[in-house]
């Protein structure tokens, strides 16, 4: 369903503003942000930017938790035509760098709780600093807006211009920065109306981190069709049945990891879901224990998504209906505007029912990889097909079923690592002398970091030694949480590292290895 007049992101104000101004459109605690409301402080938000020397097609940085600034930054930024890098606070302070450098940002709005981390990397970065709360140096972002009249710049927007950066970890170790344009988002964001039962008279709950598309996108989603969006700033079990109860919510997302908290949190049990429409699940595998006590106390609303940030998010769904025995562990089938195709080794369409490679192909993959050609050459094809590196085989019904990972990334709690990065970091540690990291099942997050260690002739490690060396190096969702020492790793003659061989006595008895 399209809603008229809103073909880019910056409509999404513009149009509901105009129109709907006294519609409810952020709910942040005990604040309820009218849409009238959210285009007048973007509007601020992009004059207090322009004064700045932001302009069209700049970049800045965002590194706060879950927020009205978020909004207030991406709607601003868009009116003027420059892009929002939002930033995963996650990370260690040289990752966020790592980002911050990359994109060429001119300006980072970085939250209180942030402050130690852009400290920590000030001298090396050439921006402008706005603090959301006290800083000695920095301008406060509610003074520094409240100086610029709400008038809108004006500024008019292409279908392939830049909206978001979202960065994404790589193969290579570094986070690569995937360029999402307006076409990207109209295509996603205006087509999940139908699957995700979406309309004004619903009430969406946003409570992933806005940084991660599971949180951005979905309640970019909502606001796009003019449903009251409510915005929780952390995971908290309570204050999100508090919330769902409260405001009577009809749609949310959320984490499998999430969904078994609620189900583990006594108030569960005595919850009013009863006007829930949909509960969107995906970005890390789920137990079938998980999914059946959640449709037992939730109700028949569940939808399983797979997708990736390249993808703008999901691209295929399994419905509430589609819950049976015998599909649970299929993530669906995709969505009427997305193509998707099961590739061989060579490149071909494998034959029905065979594993292959997992490839899509809609207006909703990224424009590419922001300053990495190599990279985006590598996941786009010339005629458009993007390479999920998942693999996996679709039935004769078109349901897709998951097996593994071509590529060898780990999903926890949602969030991607990408082994090379924590393997890269161990083998700086003089104790080490070979790692490998691999994702085990764990009951909490879908997956677990663990890295599997070949010490040094002589040396003495702990596995706790070797897990605090790399906190001060990594986010902490990166980090193992259990190391295995052993006297040699698996490898082909080739001498890559067997990782299959490792991972296999723990997931032997799971039906698959990814979510």
């Amino acid at each position: 369903m399209t809603v008229p007049g809103i073909t880019g992101l910056v409509d999404v104000v513009r149009v509901h503003g105009r129109d709907r101004p006294g519609a409810p459109a952020l709910v942040v605690g005990d604040r309820t942000i009218t849409f009238g409301e959210l285009d007048a402080r973007s509007s601020r938000t992009a004059q207090a930017f322009a004064s700045a020397g932001i302009g069209f097609g700049d970049r800045v940085a965002f590194v706060e938790r879950n927020g009205a600034e978020f909004f207030d930054v991406v709607f601003g930024l868009a009116k003027l035509g420059a892009v929002a890098v939002p930033v995963n606070w996650r990370l260690a302070a040289p990752e966020i760098r790592h980002i911050v450098v990359d994109c060429g940002a001119e300006a980072i709005v970085v939250g209180e709780e942030f402050f130690g981390h852009i400290e920590a990397i000030e001298d090396q970065l050439n921006a402008e600093v706005i603090a959301i709360g006290n800083h000695d140096r920095w301008p406060d972002f509610a003074d520094w807006v409240a100086a610029h009249p709400t008038v809108d710049p004006g500024v008019t927007t292409g279908p392939d211009d830049l909206v978001t950066l979202m960065y994404t970890s790589g193969t290579t170790g570094l986070p690569k920065g995937v360029m999402l344009t307006n076409t990207n988002y109209r295509c996603k964001t205006a087509g999940v109306a139908g699957p995700w039962r979406f309309g004004a008279d619903a009430v969406s709950l946003a409570v992933m981190p806005l940084f991660h598309m599971a949180g951005s996108g979905w309640a970019f989603a909502g606001l796009w069709h003019g449903a009251p969006t409510v915005v929780l700033r952390d995971v908290d079990p309570a204050a999100i049945l508090e919330a769902i109860a409260t405001h009577r919510v009809t749609n949310l997302l959320l984490v499998p990891a999430v969904i078994q908290l609620l189900l583990d949190t006594p108030a569960v049990a005595d919850c009013d879901f009863s006007h829930l429409r949909v509960l969107v699940y995906g970005a890390s595998p789920i137990s079938d224990d998980v999914l059946v006590r959640g449709m037992e106390r939730f109700g028949a609303v569940f939808a399983q998504v797979y997708g990736m940030t390249e993808t703008t998010g999901s691209i295929t769904q399994l419905d509430g209906t589609d819950h049976v025995p015998g599909r649970l562990r299929s993530c669906g089938r995709p969505y009427p505007w997305v193509a998707l195709r099961v590739v061989d080794g060579d490149g071909a369409d494998a034959a029905p029912g065979t594993v292959g490679e997992l490839w899509t192909r809609s207006e909703q993959n990224m424009l590419g990889y922001w300053n990495n050609p190599e990279a985006t050459a590598d996941t786009l094809t010339p005629d458009g097909w993007l390479k999920t590196g998942d693999a996996g085989y679709v039935d004769a019904d078109g349901y897709v079923y998951l097996q593994d990972r071509i590529k060898d990334m780990i999903v926890s709690g949602g969030e991607n690592v990408y082994p090379i990065e924590v393997e890269n970091v161990l083998m700086t540690h003089p104790g080490v002398a070979d790692v490998a990291v691999i994702g085990v099942p764990d009951d909490r997050w879908g997956e677990a970091v663990k890295a599997v260690v070949v010490p040094t002739p002589g040396a003495t490690l702990r596995g706790a030694d070797l897990i605090g060396y790399a906190r001060a190096r990594l986010g902490g969702f990166k980090l193992p949480k259990t190391v295995d020492f052993v006297a040699a790793l698996p490898r082909t003659p080739s001498g890559k590292v067997l990782k299959r061989e490792l991972r296999s006595p723990y997931w032997e008895h799971t039906g698959r290895h990814i979510g």
